[in-house]
């Protein structure tokens, strides 16, 4: 199975942003919730995305390399005269 790590990471990194605006940047008091509070649960989901990214990535390649090659074909074409 393939996996693509490109949605992964790019969605981590929009976490973490996220985040880390609500965090520092948002100075809003709400009734009932913490604003900053759910900064901090952004970022934290948004770097345990990409560890788990990354640990997928890993096995993706590892998968690939015990298959006993790449996810490269080469093809050769033959010569007609």
């Amino acid at each position: 199975m393939r996996y693509s790590n490109t949605m992964t990471l790019g969605t981590s990194t929009v976490l973490v942003a996220a985040g880390a605006i609500l965090r520092y940047a948002v100075s809003y008091e709400g009734n009932g919730f913490d604003i900053r509070m759910i900064g901090t649960i952004l970022m934290i989901a948004g770097v345990a995305g990409a560890i788990l990214s990354f640990i997928l990535m890993a096995s993706s390649r590892n998968d690939v390399a015990a298959q006993g090659g790449s996810n490269t074909t080469v093809v050769e074409a033959e010569r007609v005269d």
